[in-house]
């Protein structure tokens, strides 16, 4: 095989793009040679401990479905991130104002938990300290790739720090640098977007009661209200991750409210199953759109994450997926650096998407339609949702398989 600087080099340092380089490190034993690439200043963990952990009430967080947490404890950091991971032991999904409702618990599935929530600083703290690690893997960051030039069997490029550019091949280019890819753009290759016309406001929320490891998903007339399950504050309040979605000719009007006022809505529209709401953290909100490329590979070249497809936060569905397809793309690459194939070769990465399209286009789908048919209050359909969530609250089969497939743990999935 033709000798690159890099096997693999990826263009992101976040979440997907440290998660992607600890799969191909563990995958292929170290014999992979990966850099990732960070345009932001991160430095990786050095030395045997874990990173220091600085609760904070305002930070965000990310949804593990179970399947994600099995893939952390194959690459061994799932012990570490446990430490400070809020289990979810039942999801509670409900219609305001209807009588559909399902109830989901992870002793139904015979699993210790459905998932977890853990705080972004602690997730990537964690990753970045595993990476420090990682056999063959190497971290540049702040840097930029600024070029890539296609060689029949590799692609050149030109990596930018300290306003120094240099010049090296890789046989496999990984876009993973988030839905607004510059690289992706850069290389011509479009996403097709559909807009929602909502905005997610993102807060954390002190409450009377404590959740009792129960995730709340709960669907208004002005669109989708989640309130996820978190560790204890600084404090020992308890609190939930809130994720909140309305009307883009509604959101400013909520975006005006005062934190009194915020948490006053909050409370009618969730009601009173954690008590009263005592505070609400800093709020950011966020545009919706679904984003998926139009291309996810070329010769060289693969696009991952959501520089791939961006997807609604309703379902928590968009890092999970990502996940997965770095621990599916990860094994290919190893079985193929093992057989001797080229690791860029569209021979290779066709296997890949042959692997994930279904993966992807059924949670792609579900979390489009689940933004569609729960922000719809035609009363017909209204009556046929609610009719909907009563069934699957009784058919257990189809529970099971409705589950499995959120969680990561379906038949094809790789969890």
């Amino acid at each position: 095989m033709p000798k690159h600087d890099y096997d693999v080099v990826i263009a992101g340092g976040g979440m997907v793009g440290a998660s992607l380089a600890l799969c191909l490190s563990r995958y292929s034993q170290g014999k992979l040679r990966v850099l990732v690439v960070e345009q932001f200043a991160l430095q990786p963990h050095e030395g045997e401990g874990l990173p220091s952990y600085h609760p904070s009430f305002d930070a965000r967080s990310t949804a593990l479905s179970y399947g994600s947490q099995r893939i952390f404890d194959e690459l061994g950091v799932w012990s570490s991130l446990a430490e400070h991971a809020c289990p979810i032991e039942q999801v509670h999904v409900s219609d305001r104002g209807h009588f559909g409702s399902v109830s989901i618990t992870a002793a139904e599935q015979g699993w210790p938990q459905l998932g977890s929530v853990i705080e972004n600083p602690w997730l990537g703290n964690v990753l970045l300290a595993a990476l420090a690690r990682a056999a063959g893997v190497s971290f540049c960051s702040p840097a930029s790739l600024t070029e890539v030039i296609f060689k029949d069997d590799s692609a050149e490029l030109g990596l930018t720090r300290d306003g120094v550019t240099e010049s090296l091949t890789t046989a496999l280019l990984v876009i993973a640098d988030g839905a607004e890819s510059g690289l992706r753009q850069r290389l011509g290759i479009d996403a097709e977007v559909s807009d929602y016309q909502q905005r997610a406001f993102i807060a954390n929320i002190a409450t009377q009661k404590h959740h009792a490891g129960c995730a709340y998903e709960r669907f208004t007339e002005y669109g989708a209200l989640a309130m996820l399950p978190l560790t204890a504050d600084e404090n020992g309040r308890s609190r939930s991750a809130l994720v909140w979605t309305f009307a883009d000719d509604v959101a400013d009007d909520v975006a005006a409210l005062s934190d009194v006022a915020f948490l006053q809505r909050l409370q009618t529209d969730f009601g009173f199953r954690l008590g009263r709401l005592l505070a609400v953290g800093q709020r950011v909100s966020f545009p919706l759109r679904l984003s998926c490329a139009t291309e996810q590979l070329r010769r060289n070249v693969v696009v991952m994450g959501n520089a791939a497809h961006s997807l609604h936060p309703v379902a928590g569905q968009g890092f999970n997926l990502a996940l997965r397809d770095a621990a599916s793309l990860s094994e290919l690459l190893a079985g193929a650096l093992k057989s001797g194939e080229p690791l860029g070769s569209l021979h290779v990465l066709q296997r890949y998407l042959q692997t994930q399209s279904r993966d992807q286009w059924l949670t792609t789908r579900f979390s489009d339609r689940l933004t569609s048919v729960f922000g719809n209050r035609k009363p017909m359909l209204s009556l046929a949702r609610n009719m909907g969530l009563s069934a699957l609250d009784i058919l257990t089969p189809a529970k099971a398989q409705f589950v499995a497939q959120t969680a990561g743990m379906a038949s094809g999935q790789r969890g």
